[in-house]
């Protein structure tokens, strides 16, 4: 513990403060780069560059106050792993965003950090008109702004309408832009009320997609695992004589995964494609389609 106050005392900590849904999340890495701070933390995330190198996201909380909570590090492994965190990257600079001074104070003392030696608020970096937008669309449409690529997140938000945000920004006069990188989340049952995808339309899909897939003749199987982090998807299937099994299946994997995230916004946790059987062609036209396929097949590996 003396070991991390020691540490802790030589951070440099700075504060970036407004009120809630004024736009600080989307100005976070301006702010950072503009006042050479390399890492943020921002309701219960501890960011580097890009990258979320510790914490879970507050905004993921089921209730305003456990919201607060999150990102004030109430609870006691939350903020533990924190300082843990900090301990092991030993960052230099911390920029620590929060809705009052209060807040940021709070979070300074549960995690064992100095108090902030600056504090920049919202009306240094933006203006009434940006600030009372940022406030309509957070009212209106429910969106958040987390100040990391949609990748880093992901994971942590099946459920979620995700969106990129990518802003081109300069620190100052003659310098060099950069790539502001941001992701745009929307809880869809904070506006339109609670909602469940039943493990049948997991299943209907990839049915649905299976049939109009060539490489399958038929799907013999079909299992759904409905988690809360998104579904994970068993198939057996047969596959029609001709087709490189490994490939065929592989491209179908992709595809299906890709189409379930679009239509659901869930993350497909798994799926798993088995091929238990071949089916062979019955008459004339059909041997004379599958020959076609396969040269087809052959001169796209030739081209390869």
């Amino acid at each position: 513990m003396q070991l991390f106050n020691n540490l802790s005392e030589e951070i440099k900590i700075y504060a970036f403060i407004g009120p809630s849904g004024t736009g600080k999340s989307y100005r976070a890495q301006m702010v950072a780069n503009e006042n050479g701070i390399d890492y943020i933390i921002d309701d219960g995330l501890l960011i580097n560059e890009n990258n979320v190198v510790a914490g879970t996201s507050a905004k993921k909380a089921p209730t305003k106050v456990e919201t607060v909570r999150k990102a004030i590090f109430v609870n006691e492994q939350e903020r533990n792993e924190m300082k843990k965190a900090i301990k092991k990257y030993k960052p230099k600079s911390i920029l620590i965003l929060g809705t009052s001074d209060g807040m940021v104070d709070k979070i300074t003392t549960n995690l064992g950090l100095p108090l902030p030696q600056k504090r920049i608020y919202i009306q240094d970096v933006a203006t009434e008109t940006e600030m009372e937008t940022a406030r309509r669309i957070r009212t209106t449409q429910g969106k958040h702004v987390i100040p990391v690529p949609t990748f880093e997140i992901k994971k942590d938000f099946s459920g979620y309408i995700l969106d990129p945000l990518q802003i081109f920004k300069f620190k100052g006069k003659g310098s060099n832009p950069y790539l502001a990188e941001k992701s745009i989340i929307r809880p869809t049952f904070s506006y339109l009320g609670n909602f469940t995808i039943s493990d049948i339309v997991f299943r209907q899909i990839s049915e649905y997609l299976a049939k109009r897939a060539e490489a399958i003749y038929k799907v013999m199987r079909t299992r759904v695992e409905s988690t809360p982090e998104g579904p994970n998807i068993y198939m057996e299937v047969s596959i029609n004589y001709g087709y490189n099994i490994i490939n065929s299946l592989r491209e179908f994997k992709q595809k299906l995964k890709k189409e379930i995230e679009i239509l659901t916004t869930m993350n497909v946790q798994e799926i798993t494609i088995v091929a238990k059987a071949i089916h062979m062609p019955e008459n004339e036209e059909e041997r004379k389609i599958i020959e076609d396929k396969m040269i087809q097949e052959e001169e796209k590996e030739e081209q390869k």
